[in-house]
Formats: C-alpha cells, structure tokens, sequence
C-alpha cells in the first residue's frame, strides 16, 4: 500500500471503526456548506449570551487556517449510550454527558490522535491537529459536506441506520489524502415535524431554524443569571440539557432508559467547590459550574 492511493483512505476508515467510531468521512477544508446560514443565525443574535461563537468567524469560514497547509479533513462519529444519566432523585441530565463519565472532549481526542498518528505513519512529514467540539469550526457543517449525514429539522446532524447520539470529531491534516468526492445527503425528515411539535420552549422556530437563546439546554448549562418563570415551567425534572427533540426523532429507534449514575439533589446542593471538583470536575458538568449546577436542581425540585 502506498501513501498516494486511494488504499490510505480505506485502511484509515477501518482504523477508525476499529477504535469505536461509527462514520467516517473526507472532504476538504475549502469545502463548507451553510456559512451563509451560520452568518444569518448570527445576525438575528440567535446565540443568546454565547457571544464567544461570534469569534474567529474568519476560522469558521476557512477551517484550514487552523492548521498551516491543511489538504485534507476526517471527520469522525463517535457513539453515546441512548441512555438517561439519572439521579436517585429522577433529575435528568443530556445523554452526551454519559452521567459522571469522563468529559467526551478528552475521551473522542484521545481517540482522534491515535488516528492521527496512523496518519503520520502513513504520510510521514505530515502534521494533524485534533479538533472536538472546542475549536472555532462548524462541525456538522463539514460532517455534512464529507457525507456521513444529514441534516434533520431538528438542526441535529443524523447518520440514516443510527440516529444522532454522537459526538463529533475532526482530524485535520496537512495529508493529502486521495479519496471519492463525497456527496452530500439530502434530508430523510419527509414531512415529519415531531421534534418542532415536541420542543418545549419553541427553540425550533422552523425547520431547519434552531434559537439557541431559547432553547432548554441553553437555560441549563450556558445561560447566566436566573431563570425566567416560562423557562422553569417546562424545565420538568431537565435539570442539564435537554434531548426532547431527538426523543421523538424517528431516526433514533433506541430510546435508552433511565440509569442512576449522578448524586442525589441533596448532594448537589450540599457541595462545596472542592467536593464539586472531585466529583465533576474530569465530567462534562464542569462546564457550568456549581453555581449553575445548583441553581437548575432547585428549579427542577420544584416540580
């Protein structure tokens, strides 16, 4: 097998589905679709307080800025469990955060660089950056143009045969690596509006049109400052992050189940910023913060 073969890209697909990875896809980095829309949601400051998305445009734009000679970029899926981290108490958290399990960008980098240095080897001289979820790209933008999904009304990106309970990962390289031109997907939705109907603050405006400032898991994980009654209302026992639309989302056939796996309320709200630490701090809770953290368990207990 040489380097400049199509062989490379095939070997590096399997390499990937072998440390767990469920799609696989190239594209270039000169190749990004929806910008205009990006720059639309922008505009009308649909982002709420999360005004660090309004930086490097410039690198969302071009991703290759972010690594010198960039040719090529793999994007990754990696798989979450479809099942609800849950506390003793029935608070629920998101499903990508896999209850107290270690935070997701250190777990999918880490398996992102032992791709990359299957890259190195392959292309020796080259160089590859690892991007998950923290870099200024538009992620499901390039997974899109390299065709491992679609897009879905809900603004999720959704693999046809699994669902959209991934993460995403992109390996950048200054590899140029020979593969088929990938065709986009069209979407698979049809008529269905489930995920618009079922959204509990009206996030999805339209299809295909998400409001992050009113979105729930927006309120309970980025949005500084108290809660709006209306927010609180529906919130349920939704104490970080909200999967309501790709519950109902055909495309995710498992549903999961409810698992204990995070403190109790009491706990929570008994904790210090040490003891916060030690048993979020490596979590994707971190994030917010223990301020955060208890201000959306109060809320939820209410209900």
């Amino acid at each position: 097998m040489t380097s400049d073969s199509m062989d490379s890209a095939s070997f590096l697909r399997e390499k990937a589905r072998s440390l767990g990875f469920i799609a696989v896809g190239f594209t270039r980095p000169s190749c990004l679709p929806y910008f205009d829309s990006f720059l639309s949601w922008v505009s009308e400051r649909r982002y709420g307080g999360m005004d660090w998305v309004t930086r490097y445009v410039n690198l969302r734009q071009d991703p290759g800025m972010l690594l010198a000679g960039c040719k090529t970029i793999i994007t990754l899926a990696y798989p979450y469990s479809p099942d609800i981290p849950t506390s003793p108490d029935g608070l629920m958290a998101a499903r990508y955060t896999q209850g107290l399990g270690e935070d997701y960008h250190v777990r999918v980098k880490r398996l992102g660089k032992q791709l990359a240095r299957v890259v190195s080897e392959l292309f020796p001289g080259s160089k590859s950056r690892v991007c998950v979820d923290s870099a200024p790209l538009l992620e499901r933008s390039l997974a899109y143009a390299s065709g491992i999904g679609f897009f879905g009304k809900n603004n999720m990106l959704i693999i046809p045969g699994y669902g959209s309970y991934f993460y995403l990962a992109e390996v950048l390289t200054t590899a140029a690596i020979l593969h088929h031109e990938p065709k986009p997907m069209d979407s698979q939705c049809g008529s269905c509006t489930k995920c618009l109907e079922a959204c509990p603050t009206k996030a999805l405006e339209a299809p295909y049109v998400h409001n992050s400032s009113k979105c729930l898991s927006y309120f309970t994980i980025e949005h500084r400052g108290p809660l709006s009654h209306d927010v609180a209302k529906v919130m349920g026992k939704r104490f970080f992050g909200c999967d309501i639309c790709q519950e109902v989302c055909p495309f995710n056939r498992k549903r999961g189940k409810a698992v204990i796996s995070l403190p109790s309320a009491e706990e929570i709200l008994q904790m210090g910023e040490k003891e916060f630490h030690q048993v979020f701090g490596k979590t994707a809770f971190a994030r917010a913060g223990l301020s955060k953290l208890k201000e959306s368990v109060r809320i939820a207990l209410l209900k």
